[in-house]
């Protein structure tokens, strides 16, 4: 009887096993560290979309205080919606006087974001950041900011800002996809005169 040393054939049918099973490992690894980067892309995405909306949100309240601290002009405060605050507008970089001009003055460059500065670029809003203010009649204003978005969804019904947030050509925001909107209903008291 002719006797096999069995441990010989096994070692040599072994070999590279475990080489397979790295080169496979590597390749699991790679592809949970490429869907990793891709939700950290989306995470960071989200973050400014957040930021956005809060600082839309803050925008809105203040100039909601600002027209209820001035309701006798309140009609004054009222820009229609083709011609927005804040980005792309004629309002001075300094605000003198008081009233109705001085609040929409303000309003203009927090909108352009002069709350906070980097030398002389003013970053402390949203991107392109635009506000509208509507007469609605019967002592009823809508107040509207709108912003660029970082990804197409679609595009508000709102009127403000509406053809300004084209992209440009190889953009994925066209067609005012990415533009985005916020919007409050203000009722100004008549309190009269005692």
């Amino acid at each position: 009887m002719c006797s096999m040393d069995t441990t010989s054939f096994e070692s040599h049918s072994m070999r590279g096993v475990s080489l397979i099973e790295v080169l496979v490992t590597i390749v699991i690894l790679a592809v949970g560290l490429l869907g990793l980067a891709g939700l950290q892309m989306r995470l960071q995405s989200s973050e400014v979309e957040a930021y956005q909306r809060t600082q839309a949100s803050l925008l809105l309240e203040d100039m909601a205080n600002r027209m209820g601290g001035n309701r006798k002009n309140a009609v004054d405060y009222a820009t229609g919606s083709a011609s927005p605050l804040g980005t792309g507008d004629s309002q001075p970089t300094t605000c003198a006087g008081s009233g109705y001009g001085f609040d929409t003055c303000q309003w203009s460059n927090a909108l352009k974001g002069a709350a906070e500065q980097s030398g002389t670029n003013k970053v402390g809003a949203m991107i392109g950041a635009r506000g509208c203010i509507e007469n609605l009649g019967a002592d009823q204003y809508q107040i509207t900011v709108v912003w660029q978005g970082l990804v197409p969804i679609s595009a508000p019904a709102s009127g403000c800002g509406a053809g300004l947030y084209n992209g440009a050509a190889g953009s994925s925001c066209i067609n005012e996809l990415c533009r985005r909107a916020m919007s409050t209903i203000v009722r100004v008291a008549n309190l009269g005169t005692p």
